[in-house]
């Protein structure tokens, strides 16, 4: 599948979604961002959705600028997912205590650690560079720093709405551990700061959308963004590791008789700023709801609680800045999908899986996504398929 080519304001909007498809919203927004002055390309992925100020599932390459509100305020989202040497043979046919010790070992919601986690107790976490990683809070945004307890108790949780972890098998019958987990807290409180900032700057007043307020280059607040936005990636990604360490934990003791052993890590971001090189430009790209796809690099596409994920491998096409969709992406809002699904709707679209199937979590029931299988089918030009996962055990925020 190729993409199709909309006509937009300053750069062609290359769409690997089917435009016919798109609501309106979305497509209102994706013209607004093709007005920038610093846009110098724009790629639509085929799971894409109305957001705040950007669409989810855009990547969005400028020169000189960023935009903190196409980030998104959880700074860092993404995935991460490890193969174990268990097989689907290995697991209990009833997985509740299973769900029931992950829960003990990984606080969801707003939940937090009571003390700190320790990552040199983490059996092989690489530890180098924690100490360093700390020191540089004290450089963050001032607004933000009295948030340091909670930052730290933060650190290895999972946090609510469509964050997971799941314990999936592959078409071998493999064991795989994936979550979805991002900056937390602090990533949110540092976006709300650097959001507001950017919306009082005296370039971005005539803008034709304020949540598309910019910083610039070789301007203080820029430089105080990307420090601040950096941090936070790094935070996220050190969150998923140490939930993944804990995860890992709970495999070895549950498992003990089968000793697991665990191959190394995939891990992506999925809300995010890189600099990167394109047409012989050194470029600022933000994905919202897309992972990088460089060529034979590593990728998660997850899917809904009841439908499964795809490992990938990236083909590293240009015309998508090396992207691909970060997962199923919603048809139907929060709100929209709670009218429509109750609590039996979601336990029979969840049958099989060790999950909550309560009123709580209907928001996330499968039938508010995008069908997974139709998301990757548009984008066989981005990614190959490496291995197809199915959920045996979700835990929900």
């Amino acid at each position: 599948m190729s993409y199709t080519e909309v006509a937009g304001a300053r750069v062609p909007i290359r769409m690997w979604a089917d435009p016919a498809t798109v609501e309106a919203g979305a497509m209102q927004q994706l013209h607004n961002v093709s007005t920038l002055p610093w846009i110098q390309g724009l790629a639509v992925m085929p799971d894409v959705h109305y957001g705040k100020g950007a669409t989810v599932g855009s990547v969005i390459a400028m020169n000189g600028a960023v935009c903190p509100a196409a980030v998104g305020v959880d700074i860092g989202c993404g995935m991460s997912a490890v193969k174990t040497s268990l097989t689907a043979n290995d697991l209990p046919g009833d997985l509740s205590r299973f769900r029931s010790k992950i829960e003990q070992a990984i606080p969801v919601g707003r939940g937090m650690h009571g003390e700190p986690v320790d990552p040199g107790r983490l059996h092989g976490y690489p530890t180098a560079g924690w100490a360093d990683f700390w020191k540089r809070f004290d450089g963050i945004a001032e607004d933000v720093r009295f948030r340091r307890e909670r930052a730290v108790k933060q650190m290895g949780t999972l946090g609510s709405g469509n964050h997971f972890l799941e314990v999936c098998t592959d078409t071998e019958g493999a064991v795989w551990l994936m979550l979805h987990s991002g900056s937390r807290n602090i990533g949110k409180e540092l976006a709300d700061h650097h959001i507001g900032v950017a919306q009082k700057l005296p370039h971005n007043q005539d803008l034709i959308d304020r949540d598309l307020a910019v910083f610039v280059a070789d301007t203080p607040q820029m430089a105080a963004y990307r420090k601040d936005l950096f941090w936070a990636q790094e935070y996220a990604k050190h969150n998923r590791a140490v939930m993944m360490g804990l995860l890992k934990d709970v495999v070895r003791k549950e498992f003990k008789k089968a000793k697991p052993v665990f191959e190394p890590e995939i891990s992506c971001h999925h809300n995010y700023v890189a600099e990167e090189r394109y047409g012989g430009l050194d470029l600022l790209v933000t994905r919202k709801g897309a992972i990088r796809a460089g060529s034979g690099e590593y990728g998660i596409i997850p899917g809904s609680m009841g439908t499964g994920s795809y490992i990938v491998k990236g083909l590293g096409n240009a015309a998508s800045f090396q992207s691909a969709s970060h997962g199923a992406g919603r048809r139907m809002s929060r709100n929209a999908a709670r009218k429509r699904y109750s609590a039996k709707d979601l336990e029979e679209q969840t049958r099989g899986v060790e999950c909550r199937k309560d009123s709580g979590v209907v928001d996330e029931i499968p039938g508010a996504y995008k069908p997974i299988e139709q998301v990757i089918d548009r984008q066989r030009d981005l990614v190959e398929v490496v291995a197809k996962l199915k959920q045996v055990v979700c835990v929900k925020g």
